[in-house]
């Protein structure tokens, strides 16, 4: 048993490590502030091959694996939680429903564009009425000869506005449950697609996230992504490799607080001495350091799984769950471990902490995951 990477995985987070700390690092800080949308950043990432990481090569990606997709989003994490969220929602969403479930001739079409990052991908399931609700949701796509006419309405979508192609799902037949969802790509500007306002979010900031309306949007027929009435079944497995990144994501910025938090303590002085030789820190430190070894065993078998072709669905949600409370613990107690400094923007542990918290809710709530665990547990 062997819990090390292999020589490709540790050369792809080297490289991806670097990137962050020249490239990614420095203007973190403004970007959260201002919100801004890091298009230049985003560009970088594409010829590094990182904004189609799983896309095979002959379509224009990188034709990397699941446990490179998570080291990648771990390693950006760490130093922007926003630009770590648009790359695992634009390659584990948007980019990865249409690899998996779509016809050759979209996949030629528009994974090229995507995996360069010259289009950006994004992938609409929550409505104002249903989030982890699926079955709940209202957007409704109809037949009329060689088209599906869409209307309805999405929220909270990453990459909503500065989107290029959309992944979107709707009611076909809404007598056959989870058997009546369909997928379809859209693309912006087309006829009855509007995009609303931005949100002003409490952490990442500058990941962009919009709702979309649709008024009788004209889809091709040959836009249907998958089966018609199947796109909830293929929705559940996007969704199960999707929570393997978001725990990634958790995990990294989990990482850097604790990293932060251990320097710190080693600086700061009270009672002459530094606050590191006192045991309450030291516990502190403990703590999060074991809870986010443990983490990172769950995201790497589960990601593992997933490569071998493995269902991994209640080790997919075992992984985001833990990781996502793990992480946010840790990045509480760096800002306990800062004192009145954690609670200022001069440190960025505060910005962690609003980052990390939406690791919590993407992909399925905590307690979402706890029942698909039990779930697991119970039908077997």
């Amino acid at each position: 048993m062997d819990f090390q990477y292999d020589e490709n995985h540790q050369m792809i987070r080297d490289m991806v490590r670097a990137f962050a700390l020249e490239e990614v690092k420095p203007g973190a800080q403004e970007r959260d502030e201002t919100g801004e949308f890091p298009f230049e950043l985003v560009k970088k990432l594409g010829e590094l091959g990182l904004m189609g990481i799983m896309v095979p090569e002959d379509l224009g990606g990188a034709g990397m694996d699941v446990t490179s997709f998570a080291i990648i989003v771990e390693e950006l994490a760490r130093h922007d939680g926003s630009l770590a969220l648009t790359v695992a929602s634009h390659n584990g969403l948007g980019t990865s429903h249409l690899l998996t479930f779509g016809s050759d001739e979209l996949k030629k079409k528009y994974l090229p564009s995507m995996a360069s990052g010259e289009k950006l991908a994004a992938w609409g399931l929550t409505e104002p009425s249903s989030g982890s609700d699926a079955l709940g949701m209202k957007t409704t796509a109809v037949k009329e000869g060689d088209f599906w006419i869409l209307n309805g309405a999405k929220n909270f979508i990453t990459q909503g506005s500065v989107g290029d192609v959309f992944v979107i799902l709707a009611v076909t037949d809404k007598d056959q449950g989870s058997h009546g969802v369909s997928a379809f790509l859209l693309e912006k500007g087309w006829e009855g697609f509007e995009i609303g306002a931005k949100e002003d979010k409490y952490g990442c900031r500058s990941s962009d996230t919009a709702s979309l309306s649709f008024e009788n949007v004209k889809v091709p027929s040959s836009h249907m992504i998958g089966k018609e009435g199947e796109a909830f079944i293929d929705t559940l497995k996007i969704l199960d490799r999707g929570r393997v990144i978001i725990g990634a994501m958790a995990l990294g910025l989990g990482k850097q607080a604790l990293e932060d938090a251990a320097k710190y303590s080693k600086e700061r002085e009270a009672f002459g001495k530094t606050i590191a030789n006192f045991q309450a820190i030291q516990w502190m430190l403990a703590d999060s350091a074991t809870e986010l070894e443990a983490a990172e065993k769950l995201i790497q078998h589960a990601a593992w799984l997933h490569d071998q072709k493995k269902f991994a669905k209640k080790e997919s949600s075992m992984a985001k769950l833990y990781a996502s409370e793990a992480a946010w613990r840790a990045c509480n107690r760096a800002i306990q471990i800062h004192g009145g400094y954690g609670y200022v923007k001069e440190y960025p542990v505060e910005r962690y902490v609003r980052d990390v918290k939406l690791c919590e809710i993407g992909e399925g709530t905590s307690e979402i995951q706890r029942e698909v665990i039990a779930s697991q547990m119970i039908d077997a």
